[in-house]
C-alpha cells in the first residue's frame, strides 16, 4: 500500500501501528534512557504523557508528512493533543505529491509478547480482565507447597475461581463492606482477594495462625483489627471456623466466618460490582498494629501507580520470573511479588513462608529451576541463607538468571549484603543484582529503589559526628569505629522524598533528619483513625517515622524515630547493637532487642539489651553478659544499664519478623521478663551531665540556622529594593547589569556565601554563543548574574511578564520572554532567539526546563540547542553547584554553604538538522552531569511531563521554563 493512496478507508490497524511507531522512535531519540517504559496509546497526551514540546512536535509533523506523503497545516501543531488527533488530521489531509516510498510494517518491539502490561487498566480488576481477554490460558503463577509438587494457575482459572467465590459473597454483604482474609499461601488466597474486589467489597489481609495450638491466642490478638476494619465476613481455614461463634460474639460487625469452599457458588450467576480507580483496593494493617490498629487505606490508583513506578525503575517485562516465599498478608509479598507480577504478566513462582523457614535452600533451588530473574526478602532471609546453608545442599545451584535481589522491609545490614554476594558468587549470583530498597505500607510498598546494574552502595560515616550533631560526615578509611549504612537508592518515578528537621525545614545533604515523602502511591490515611491520619500528614508530605540522610541523591535510612536512644547526648542506633550482639556465640541471631527505658525513680533513660539464649546456667549467662557489655562499650562508647539473657521466644516480633522494641520495652517494664537491675547513682549523674553540652550545642546550631535565614532575607530586602529602583533609573543595559552585578556580589559577601568561578577564559567577549545552565535553586539566576563578567540575556517564561516587579526588572535587563503553552508560538520563540544569537547576543537558558527540589540532573529541553543549531553558534555549558543545599526548591529557608560555577569550553553544533540538535543536547548534558556532582535523573524518569504531573502547578515546567528569582 502506497502512502499517496491513503484514505479514511485505509486499514485502520496498519495506519495506527505506523503512526505509533513514528511517535515511539521520536520519544526514544528524545529520551533514550527511558526504554519502552512509558505509556503510549492513540489517546496518550502528546504533552502531558509523552513530553513532546513544541520543537519535538514540529519534528513529529515533519516525519509524519514524509512517511504518509501528506501536507499538514501548522494549525495541527497547535490543535493536535494526541496520536489519535494526528491520525484524524492525516486522514483528512491532501496528498503532498507522488508517492516515493511504501509504508513499513510495525517493528518487532511493538509486537513483543514480553510486553504484556495492560497500560490502559485503571483498576486491579481491569488488569486481571485484560489478561483473561488476551491470554486466558497463559500460566500466571505456580504454587509449590512442597518440594517436587507444582500447582499452576492460569489467568482464566484465577478469574473463574474468583467469580465463583464472589457469587457466594454477594449473597452475604453489600458493596463497600470489608472482608477479612485469614488464609495461608495457596490458590484459595488468590481467589479470595479478587472475589472480594469483584463483589465490590474491601479486602483486609490478616496473617493466619502458624499452628493449631495458637488459634485462640492468634484470634485474640486480631480482635482489634477486625473491630477497627468493621469486618463483615472472615474468610478463613476450617480450624478457625470452629471457633467462629466465639469470635463473632467479640466483634459485633462480624456476621459470617466461613471457608472458601463453603462460600463458593456458581460463577455464571455472579453479578460483579464495577470498580473505580478511587475505590479502596485493600486495607493494609501495619506490622505490630494488632494492639493499636493502624489500617493503611490503599486505592486501585495508589497500587497501580506504585506497581508501574517499581516496574519502570526495574524494567520488568512479561519475560521475567518472580520467585517468592513472602507471606501474602504482607505488602512486600502481596503487592511487590503477586500484584506486580500480575500487572506485568510475568510468571510468579510462590512457596509457603514456612517452607523457606524450614528449608531456606528451597527458595534458591526454586530460583534455579524456574530461572528466576526477580526475588525479594527482608534482610534476615539473606542472612539466614548465609548461616544455615552448607555447600552440600547447594551443589549444582545456578543463580545466574537472578538479575534483581530486592532487600527491604527491615534495616539492611552492610555485612549481610556483602556476605551474601561473596557466598553465592560461586553459584552465579552477580554482585550488582543485590538491590537494597526502601518502602512502607503508607506508600503502598515501594518508595526508593537503586539504579539498575549498579549494586549496593555502602556509606561509612564518622560515628561521633552523626550521634552527637546529626552530620553524616564521611569517615576515614582507617576509622574502625565508623558507622555503615546501605543506600536504598532514589525515589521512584513520580515520588519525592525530603529530609527535614523538627520544624519541617528541609535539611541539606548529609544532615540526619526525619524522612518524609509524597507521590501517587501515598495513602489518604488510616482507616477510621482521624487522629493517626492527622499525625501522619505534614501538609502535602507524609511522615515515615524514620530517620535518614541524603548524599548525592541517594537515601540512607539510619533508624526509626521512635527507636532512637539518646544517652549522654549521643544517638544510639538499636539495630546496629542488636546485630553485633546477635553475632556473639551463645546468642540467638535475630533475637536481640535494644531499647530505652526510663528509670522509675529518676526518669533518666536507661539502655537495655534483651538477648535470647539457650544457656540456662548462671555462670554461662554471666560470662555472656560480660561479653555483651564489652561489645557495647566498644561499639557505642558506653555500657548498657542492663543486659537481660532470656529464653527463646522472649523477644517479640511482628508478623514480618521485625523486632517489636516498644512491646519488648513494655514487657520489661512490667517485670514480665526479669527483675530490673539498679543503676549506680554516680553513673546516672555522669550520664545526665554528659548530655548537657551536646544538647546545648544542638540548640545553638538550630538557633543559628534560623537567625542566618532571617538575616539573609533582611539583607536581600535592604540590597534588593534599592537595586530594583536603580535598575529603573539607569539609562543603558550595560550600566544596569553593572549595578546588578555589584549589588549581588555585595549580597554574597555579606551573607557569607563563598562563590568560586572557574573557566572564565572560555567566555570570549567577542564570540557569539548560547549559555546552557543546570537549574538547582531559586538562587541560580542571582549567582550567575553576580558571577558572569559580561551581560547575558536570560530566557524566562512569559508568565513572569504578568508580574509587575518581575516584569519591570527583567524587561530593563533585556530578558527574552518565551511562551510555554502555545506550541506554534514556542517554535517562533526558538527561531527569534536563534536569530538574536546569530547577531551576537548571549541568551542564557536553564535547560532542565523546570526547577525541582530533589537532588539530580533532569533531562534537558531542546530549545537552547535548536536555537544554537539554527544559528550555527556554540553552546557554553554552565555548571552550578551548591545552590540546592543553600536554598532548595519549594523552600524559603536559606542555609550556609559554598557555591561554585564552572564554564566549560564551548561546544559547536555539527549541523542544523534534528540529529545534530539531539547530539548537541547530549554533549552539553554529559559535560554538565560530569561536573554537577548530582545523580542522573534521566535514568529514572521517562519524560519531563511525567515528573511534572505530581508537582504543584507553580513548580511545573514547560518547553522554555527558565525561572528567575520570584
Amino acid at each position: 500500500m502506497h502512502s499517496d493512496t491513503m484514505s479514511p478507508q485505509t486499514k485502520i490497524p496498519e495506519r495506527e501501528e505506523v503512526l505509533l511507531r513514528i511517535v515511539r522512535e521520536l520519544i526514544d531519540e528524545l529520551h533514550p534512557e527511558a526504554g519502552h517504559f512509558y505509556h503510549l496509546t492513540l489517546d496518550s497526551s502528546l504533552d502531558r504523557d509523552l513530553g513532546l514540546n513544541s520543537l519535538a512536535r514540529m519534528e513529529l509533523l515533519t516525519r509524519l508528512e514524509r512517511e504518509f506523503n501528506r501536507a499538514l497545516s501548522e494549525q495541527v501543531l497547535a490543535t493536535a493533543e494526541s496520536p489519535r488527533d494526528l491520525l484524524r488530521h492525516l486522514a483528512a489531509a491532501k496528498s503532498a505529491g507522488p508517492a516515493v516510498k511504501t509504508m513499513q510494517a510495525a517493528p518487532a518491539e511493538l509486537q513483543d509478547a514480553a510486553d504484556l502490561a495492560p497500560y490502559a487498566a485503571d483498576t486491579l480488576v481491569a488488569v486481571l480482565e485484560s489478561h483473561v481477554r488476551s491470554h486466558p490460558d497463559r500460566i500466571h503463577l505456580i504454587f509449590e507447597p512442597t518440594a517436587g509438587e507444582s500447582r499452576p494457575l492460569t489467568y482464566g482459572e484465577l478469574h473463574a475461581g474468583a467469580l465463583k467465590l464472589a457469587a457466594g459473597l454477594r449473597r452475604n454483604l453489600d458493596p463497600g463492606e470489608t472482608v477479612a482474609i485469614m488464609l495461608p499461601t495457596g490458590h484459595d488466597y488468590f481467589f479470595a482477594y479478587f472475589a472480594v474486589l469483584l463483589a465490590g467489597a474491601i479486602p483486609v489481609p490478616l496473617y493466619p495462625p502458624a499452628r493449631p495450638t495458637q488459634i485462640e491466642e492468634h484470634l485474640r490478638r486480631h480482635r482489634g483489627i477486625l473491630r477497627n476494619a468493621g469486618a463483615r465476613i472472615l474468610i478463613t481455614v476450617p480450624e478457625v471456623k470452629t471457633i467462629g461463634t466465639l469470635l463473632k460474639a467479640q466483634v459485633e460487625t462480624l456476621v459470617l466466618v466461613e471457608t472458601v469452599a463453603a462460600l463458593s457458588g456458581q460463577a455464571e450467576a455472579c453479578t460483579t460490582v464495577p470498580a473505580q480507580p478511587g475505590d479502596v483496593a485493600f486495607i493494609q494493617y501495619t506490622s505490630g498494629s494488632t494492639g493499636d490498629p493502624k489500617g493503611v487505606v490503599l486505592t486501585h490508583a495508589n497500587l497501580l501507580a506504585n506497581i508501574r513506578a517499581m516496574g519502570q525503575a526495574t524494567e520488568v517485562t512479561g519475560a521475567d520470573v518472580f520467585v517468592s516465599w513472602l507471606p501474602l498478608y504482607h505488602d512486600m509479598g502481596l503487592i511487590g511479588a503477586w500484584l506486580g507480577s500480575l500487572y506485568y504478566g510475568c510468571r510468579l513462582v510462590i512457596l509457603p513462608p514456612l517452607s523457606f523457614l524450614a528449608r531456606p535452600e528451597s527458595w534458591l533451588w526454586a530460583i534455579h529451576r524456574h530461572r528466576g530473574t526477580l526475588s525479594a526478602s527482608p534482610n534476615f532471609g539473606y542472612d539466614f541463607c548465609c548461616r544455615r546453608l552448607s555447600d552440600e545442599v547447594l551443589t549444582g545451584l545456578d543463580l545466574s538468571y537472578w538479575r534483581l535481589a530486592f532487600n527491604g522491609a527491615e534495616p539492611v545490614s552492610p555485612e549481610t549484603v556483602t556476605a551474601f554476594a561473596q557466598r553465592f558468587a560461586a553459584y552465579g549470583f552477580a554482585p550488582e543484582a543485590a538491590a537494597p530498597v526502601y518502602g512502607l505500607a503508607e506508600c503502598s510498598v515501594g518508595l526508593a529503589f537503586p539504579p539498575l546494574h549498579r549494586g549496593p552502595v555502602i556509606d561509612r560515616v564518622r560515628r561521633a559526628s552523626l550521634v552527637e550533631t546529626g552530620l553524616a560526615e564521611p569517615a576515614a578509611v582507617d576509622d574502625a569505629s565508623a558507622l555503615r549504612f546501605v543506600s536504598c537508592g532514589r525515589p521512584l518515578p513520580g515520588h519525592q522524598i525530603r529530609i527535614v528537621d523538627s520544624a519541617d525545614r528541609e535539611l541539606p545533604d548529609r544532615r540526619q533528619g526525619q524522612l518524609q515523602f509524597k507521590g501517587p502511591s501515598a495513602t489518604s490515611g488510616y482507616f477510621r483513625s482521624p487522629e493517626k491520619t492527622r499525625a501522619l500528614f505534614h501538609g502535602d508530605w507524609l511522615d515515615t517515622g524514620d530517620l535518614a540522610y541524603s548524599a548525592g541523591g541517594e537515601i540512607y535510612v539510619t533508624s526509626r524515630v521512635k527507636d532512637i536512644i539518646i544517652q549522654g547526648g549521643r544517638n544510639i542506633y538499636p539495630h546496629e547493637l542488636e546485630e553485633a550482639v546477635g553475632n556473639l556465640t551463645g546468642v540467638r541471631r535475630g533475637c536481640v532487642a535494644v531499647f530505652a527505658s526510663p528509670d522509675p525513680q529518676t526518669g533518666t533513660e536507661r539502655l537495655i539489651v534483651l538477648a535470647e539464649s539457650r544457656m540456662r546456667d548462671e555462670a554461662s549467662q554471666q560470662e555472656l553478659r560480660g561479653r555483651i557489655v564489652n561489645l557495647a562499650v566498644d561499639l557505642v562508647g558506653m555500657p548498657p544499664n542492663e543486659v537481660m539473657i532470656a529464653p527463646p521466644g522472649a523477644v517479640l516480633k511482628t508478623s514480618s519478623g521485625k523486632i517489636r522494641r516498644a512491646a519488648c520495652r513494655e514487657l520489661y517494664e512490667k517485670g514480665a521478663i526479669g527483675r530490673a537491675g539498679r543503676s549506680l547513682w554516680l553513673q546516672l549523674v555522669r550520664l545526665s551531665l554528659a548530655g548537657v553540652v551536646p544538647q546545648l550545642r544542638r540548640w545553638a546550631r538550630r538557633s543559628g540556622e534560623v537567625l542566618y535565614a532571617a538575616y539573609c532575607w533582611l539583607l536581600f530586602g535592604l540590597i534588593g529594593v534599592p537595586l530594583w529602583l536603580l535598575v529603573l533609573l539607569l539609562p543603558t543595559v550595560g550600566s544596569r547589569w553593572g549595578a546588578i552585578r555589584r549589588g549581588l556580589r555585595l549580597f554574597m559577601v555579606l551573607s557569607g556565601t563563598k562563590v568560586t568561578v572557574a573557566g572564565l577564559d572560555n567566555l570570549s567577549p567577542d564570540q557569539p554563543f548560547i549559555l546552557a545552565a543546570n537549574h538547582a535553586s531559586y538562587l541560580d539566576s542571582l549567582i550567575l548574574a553576580a558571577a558572569l563578567p559580561v551581560p547575558v540575556r536570560f530566557v524566562a517564561k512569559a508568565e513572569l511578564a504578568e508580574q509587575f516587579f518581575a516584569r519591570t526588572l527583567l524587561a530593563r535587563l533585556d530578558t527574552l520572554f518565551v511562551e510555554r503553552f502555545d506550541a506554534a508560538k514556542g517554535v517562533e520563540d526558538a527561531r527569534r532567539i536563534a536569530a538574536q544569537a546569530a547577531a551576537g547576543e548571549r541568551p542564557l537558558f536553564f535547560v532542565e526546563g523546570t526547577l525541582q527540589r530533589m537532588t539530580g540532573l533532569l533531562p534537558f529541553q531542546l530549545g537552547a540547542f535548536a536555537a544554537a543549531a539554527q544559528a550555527g553558534v556554540a553552546v557554553l555549558p554552565v555548571t552550578i553547584r551548591g545552590t540546592r543545599n543553600k536554598l532548595r526548591g519549594g523552600s524559603w529557608f536559606p542555609r550556609t554553604g559554598p557555591v561554585s560555577v564552572l564554564l566549560s569550553p564551548p561546544i559547536l553544533p555539527a549541523g542544523s538538522d534534528w540529529n545534530s540538535v539531539i547530539r548537541l543536547r547530549d554533549q552539553v548534558r554529559a559535560e554538565i552531569l560530569r561536573h554537577c556532582g548530582e545523580p542522573d535523573l534521566a535514568t529514572i524518569y521517562t519524560s519531563l511531563t511525567q515528573m511534572d504531573i505530581h508537582r504543584p502547578e507553580s513548580e511545573r515546567g514547560g518547553p522554555h521554563d527558565h525561572h528567575q528569582p520570584k
